[in-house]
């Protein structure tokens, strides 16, 4: 298959369930909204050291927010259930409460299964930081901390459901500076779809990884079948003559169908860009999870 004279290979990626967070965060304006959300979200981009997989999902206008003030949508990916509570009121209480402006509310949308969907505590925790002198706001779960540039209301809890985990597709690319372009383009192409989020830096990741190690330590390595620079030293290689860089791109997202458009979007913009090769995806041979997206089966064109 190809399109716009690119090769897309016949081949899938592979996801896996994880729990997850929606938030909106607002703010006295997008500046200190964004600012709020990314802090909130660093270091969040794969669970495999990271306590969370976390990114800013959309911009919201003010029509869109419960406050009706300028906000943002993230999303935190933890894979233990048990560990999500505390993950997202941590974030929110370090990085939020502290944000000149700030306010935060539950912003689920949807989930693969909204009858196992349950309830964490945000403001209903973050409320003690108010010593005494929080308040309750009537006829809401809301709560309203006095802070130092006023007051910081916080929705009493959130929901957390089920989404899936590690949807994926590689770009490969004649050099770096076309395979980053089009990788840029795939994100550009994606910021609007909501309840999907891709966690690594700009939303790309250069480091793809293979399950194991030679160290006995690692648990995951180098995905040395796609590294340009062992084309002729890997038994594992992929790569062709003329491949020169892979970047790939992550996403997480709320439901299947919030993963397969942001893939369909990414690909058909990256494969406008003139140096990409081919597209493929990451797979472990279906062995790692039950969510597997054909790239040949999202509707592409």
């Amino acid at each position: 298959m190809e399109l716009n004279g690119v090769e897309i290979e016949d081949t899938f990626c592979e996801g896996f369930g994880s729990n997850f967070a929606r938030i909106i965060i607002t703010a006295i304006n997008e500046k200190w909204a964004k600012i709020a959300g990314q802090i909130a979200t660093g270091y969040g981009t794969s669970t495999i050291h990271c306590d969370a997989e976390a990114a800013i999902d959309v911009i919201l206008p003010s029509d869109k927010t419960p406050d009706k003030r300028p906000g943002v949508a993230v999303m935190f990916f933890v894979g233990d259930k048990k560990q999500v509570g505390n993950v997202v009121m941590n974030r929110l209480g370090q990085c939020v409460l502290t944000c000149p402006t700030t306010a935060c509310f539950d912003g689920m949308n949807k989930s693969l299964d909204p009858s196992k969907e349950f309830e964490i505590k945000i403001g209903d925790n973050l409320r003690y930081f108010g010593d005494g002198f929080e308040e309750k706001i009537e006829g809401t779960t809301n709560w309203k901390v006095p802070v130092m540039d006023g007051e910081f209301v916080c929705q009493g809890t959130a929901k957390v459901g089920k989404g899936v985990a590690g949807g994926n597709f590689l770009i490969i690319g004649k050099d770096q500076a076309s395979c980053l372009a089009a990788a840029e383009a795939s994100i550009e192409a994606m910021k609007n779809v909501e309840d999907v989020i891709a966690a690594f830096p700009g939303g790309i990741a250069r480091s793809g990884s293979k399950v194991g190690s030679k160290y006995s330590f690692l648990g995951a390595s180098t995905n040395d079948a796609y590294c340009p620079t062992l084309r002729t030293k890997s038994d594992r290689t992929v790569l062709k003559e003329g491949d020169n860089c892979v970047y790939e791109v992550i996403l997480d997202g709320a439901t299947e169908e919030a993963i397969k458009k942001a893939m369909k979007l990414g690909i058909e913009a990256a494969v406008k860009v003139p140096g990409v090769n081919r597209i493929s995806a990451g797979n472990y041979e279906g062995k790692l999870g039950k969510f597997l997206y054909k790239l040949h089966e999202l509707g592409l064109e």
